[in-house]
């Protein structure tokens, strides 16, 4: 069963000011896998997570409007309390517009600055699977 913790959500709120920005993998149309930083990377429900895209041609909203392949995965370390946790799950894009403004309202201050007319878009990860320090601690 997923069920994310407070210690999670503290956690990934706090990760772009605490300098430790959840890095996100994902794979487009091409099968080519991408990595990239996520600062808006936030828990969004017990089994959810939720990240803002600010450019909507981008290439994490693309594969995941594509729907050719939802997984994706998302590491977060902290280096000074050795704290360290990958997320496993299926991304998707979502047009509700109150999931929109809970994803970009619960985003940094300085990722919505980057977004003031909130053009980019929200996806949700129904995860799969949580694993630290090589063991699976969660699984759905």
């Amino acid at each position: 069963m997923i069920e994310l913790t407070d210690e999670m959500r503290d956690a990934l709120a706090s990760a772009l000011t605490d300098r430790m920005p959840v890095i996100m993998t994902y794979v487009d149309a091409e099968g080519q896998p991408h990595l990239s930083f996520r600062g808006t990377a936030q828990v969004f429900s017990k089994d959810q997570l939720g990240v803002w895209a600010r450019n909507p041609a981008g290439g994490l909203p693309g594969a995941m409007a594509a729907g050719t392949n939802p997984k994706v995965a998302l590491l977060y370390r902290n280096t000074e309390t050795r704290v360290a946790w990958q997320f496993l799950g299926r991304g998707h894009v979502v047009t509700d517009e109150a999931a929109r403004n809970q994803i970009f309202d619960s985003s940094p201050e300085f990722e919505r600055n980057q977004d003031p007319e909130r053009k980019g878009i929200a996806i949700v990860i129904d995860v799969d699977r949580v694993v630290m320090r090589g063991e699976v601690i969660m699984e759905r």
